[in-house]
């Protein structure tokens, strides 16, 4: 089978503290295991994990099974992207060295399949995000993260784990149809600017809405609805993962008329 089609996907949350989490896993290996003769290449747009700390020697048993799975993608030559997420951004040597993998910190236009792209995590865009923007900055500070691997695992990690449990239902409850729409109204500035599609996550509201040949996809939640995205051609599609039976394709919305983007 050839190997033409990327693949995106983001939001498993992997290791959250809640009874749901060992079936987030479950599936996401077994959907990794899929990609091996078919991928091209793969963008994981941020939160696979529902965070990382990256201590020089100990890392979560917990995330092994999937970041072994990504290696063996990487070993068998289709690079792995990875946007930095509000959950999992404090990457180091292991990753990037050990692993392979490529980290992007923030957004990044590249041609993909002759078309020109944009991706990005998605934290931060909103207007209501003055605070979380400064607090980026604070999280992302190289010193700060030395400082904070200065703490034991065994403190450092259930205290990481505490705030990402803290953000990730401070994110549920807003995530009203207005705040959505004013996602899609950053990713259609995003095309004006002359990019052909855009790639967006962090929402956990999967979509792939299209202006003429101009494309919005963001990835979703697989912690929730299974969402992936591939591109073959040129053309994104959007899908619901199931293990053992037929991804199903969800339906692009044709928001030409009136160009608007809500």
């Amino acid at each position: 089978m050839a190997r033409d089609t990327i693949y995106f996907f983001s939001d498993a949350h992997l290791g959250a503290p809640v009874p749901d989490a060992p079936e987030w896993e479950r599936q996401c290996i077994a959907f990794l295991r899929t990609l091996s003769d078919r991928a091209a290449a793969l963008y994981i747009l941020g939160d696979l994990f529902d965070f990382w700390i990256e201590y020089r020697h100990a890392i979560r048993p917990d995330y092994f099974r999937v970041v072994h799975e990504l290696k063996k993608l990487i070993d068998l030559g289709i690079p792995v992207h990875y946007f930095a997420g509000n959950h999992d951004f404090a990457f180091g040597p292991f990753i990037t060295g050990t692993l392979g993998i490529t980290v992007h910190s923030g957004h990044e236009e590249t041609m993909l399949q002759s078309r020109r792209a944009h991706l990005f995590h998605g934290d931060g865009l909103l207007r209501r995000d003055i605070g979380y923007r400064f607090l980026k900055k604070v999280l992302r500070n190289r010193m700060n993260q030395t400082l904070y691997r200065l703490l034991p695992p065994g403190i450092g990690i259930p205290l990481a784990s505490f705030f990402s449990a803290t953000s990730r239902r401070y994110g549920d409850d807003f995530m009203t149809e207005k705040v959505i729409a004013e996602y899609r109204r950053h990713a259609k500035a995003f095309l004006d600017k002359g990019n052909d599609i855009v790639f967006l996550a962090h929402s956990h509201r999967a979509e792939l809405s299209r202006w003429g040949d101009k494309i919005y996809c963001n990835t979703g939640a697989w912690m929730r609805t299974w969402n992936f995205a591939t591109m073959t051609g040129g053309r994104v599609r959007l899908w619901r993962y199931r293990v053992d039976e037929a991804a199903e394709e969800v339906p692009a919305v044709d928001r030409k008329a009136g160009s608007s983007a809500s």
